[in-house]
């Protein structure tokens, strides 16, 4: 009876764990470097495509959702009223609850763009306004702060506060980029500011990771160079920075200060031996550095290699088996999907057909689960010899958004927003609705 007793608590140990394991709760994924633990994943669609499992309507944006427990959460918006903090039932779609937040105002490319992150008592989310909001999950507001006009911030970035908070311990990272703050650190049950740093050069978009640089855990941000649009004439180019800190603290461990991509979106990509890619769009390409521990315990950086023929403009590059895969569009680029080994060579490019553009991708079960920035899912063999398509199908739909009442730009779709794959479904959202998609057995 013992024996059995131990038996059961074990696997009910091990169903737990699995559970857990499933989840997806923050930006990117379980470690936010856009793989999943995903297993039996379907190795082939119908002719139809994967199964929809249900559809709902959801405010325009580029915010992706994240899950946790067999719930879905997605900071929506709109622009009369403000943010919306909303719940949803990840088997049926019900939305369970939600928590509107009065922070009107509209800016270019309007909408939401923030990923929530959540935990076993509060979910997070960052609005374009700045406004930073930690609900339980129940739905009820906890603490709200502001991470722009604290910290002396006043016009907004061009393109608003894009930032996806991190959690580090009992502490809520995320970047500030005003007069008066850097990266900030909040006591994630009380919104105290436990650190912040100081401005740390000019304003991208930007999300601080935590990444294990020789062994420590580091915080890793990068701030972009200076944009040429806009700014006064006669200013001189700065350069943009990657740097690494002390989480405890936020102090200053190590930085490379020769970035230059002037609207920097994507964090970096931890490869191996202490390696990081650093990707853009916007005529840039990729750096790949290299954090180099001295004797005495201090870091210094040293610049491997930059590229023009590879980057992405919104998510960092996905690293799998000594690869990189991006989706790399410039202004004057449409490479599509992108294959680069590690010292820099392009191993292919699918440019336009199939054209990639701005989507997300997910490594799950040794297969990548990609949208291509339009309408198309694609499940993809990840092979460094040449794209390998095993299925493609439509889910989304046509539909872009204006800018201010301007001409439409940034394509007809825009559908941006990273994907979220938990207990076998995949959420995909565009400017109108967010579908679960059956994508494992």
């Amino acid at each position: 009876m013992k024996n059995l007793f131990v038996l059961i608590t074990g696997l009910l140990i091990l169903s737990c764990s699995t559970i857990t394991a499933q989840d997806w709760p923050q930006f990117l994924g379980p470690d936010r470097d856009s793989k999943s633990p995903q297993k039996g994943l379907l190795r082939s669609w119908p002719e139809s495509g994967p199964e929809v499992l249900w559809s709902v309507p959801v405010g325009i944006g580029y915010g992706g959702p994240v899950i946790k427990a067999g719930k879905a959460y997605l900071l929506d918006r709109d622009d009369e009223t403000g943010d919306i903090m909303r719940c949803f039932d990840l088997n049926t779609g019900a939305e369970l609850w939600k928590l509107t937040f009065d922070t009107p105002g509209e800016v270019p490319f309007p909408g939401a763009r923030s990923v929530p992150v959540v935990d076993d008592k509060h979910v997070y989310g960052c609005g374009q306004n700045g406004d930073l909001f930690c609900v339980d999950l129940s739905g009820k507001l906890v603490w709200q702060k502001n991470v722009w006009t604290d910290f002396g911030g006043k016009e907004l970035p061009t393109w608003a506060i894009s930032q996806c908070p991190v959690l580090y311990g009992d502490m809520l990272i995320i970047a500030s980029q005003a007069a008066d703050a850097g990266v900030v650190a909040y006591n994630k049950n009380t919104g105290d500011i436990v650190w912040k740093t100081p401005n740390q050069g000019n304003i991208g978009y930007v999300s601080p990771e935590i990444l294990k640089i020789h062994g420590e855990d580091q915080v890793v941000y990068v701030t972009s160079s200076l944009n040429p649009f806009g700014a006064p004439a006669g200013t001189p180019k700065s350069m943009g920075r990657v740097i690494g800190m002390e989480p405890q603290t936020g102090k200053e461990l190590w930085s490379y200060d020769n970035w230059d991509c002037h609207i920097t979106v994507a964090g970096p990509t931890l490869a191996t031996d202490n390696k990081m890619l650093i990707v853009g769009g916007y005529e840039r390409g990729a750096t790949m550095i290299q954090v180099v521990k001295n004797a005495n315990g201090t870091f210094e950086t040293k610049e491997l290699f930059t590229t023009l023929e590879f980057g992405d403009q919104t998510k960092p590059a996905l690293f799998h088996n000594g690869y990189f895969y991006a989706m790399f569009r410039t202004n004057s680029k449409r490479d599509g999907l992108v294959c680069m080994d590690m010292e820099g060579n392009i191993m292919w490019k699918t440019s336009r057909d199939p054209n990639f553009d701005r989507g997300s991708m997910i490594l799950a079960d040794g297969l990548i689960l990609a949208t291509d920035g339009m309408k198309t899912l694609h499940l993809i063999e990840p092979d460094h010899t040449a794209f390998k398509s095993i299925s493609s199908a439509d889910v989304l739909s046509e539909g872009g958004v204006n800018m201010n009442g301007m001409a439409q730009m940034g394509g007809a779709t825009q559908n941006w927003a990273p994907i979220a794959l938990a207990d076998g479904k995949l959420l995909v959202r565009d400017q109108t609705k967010m579908v679960c998609v059956k994508v494992a057995q």
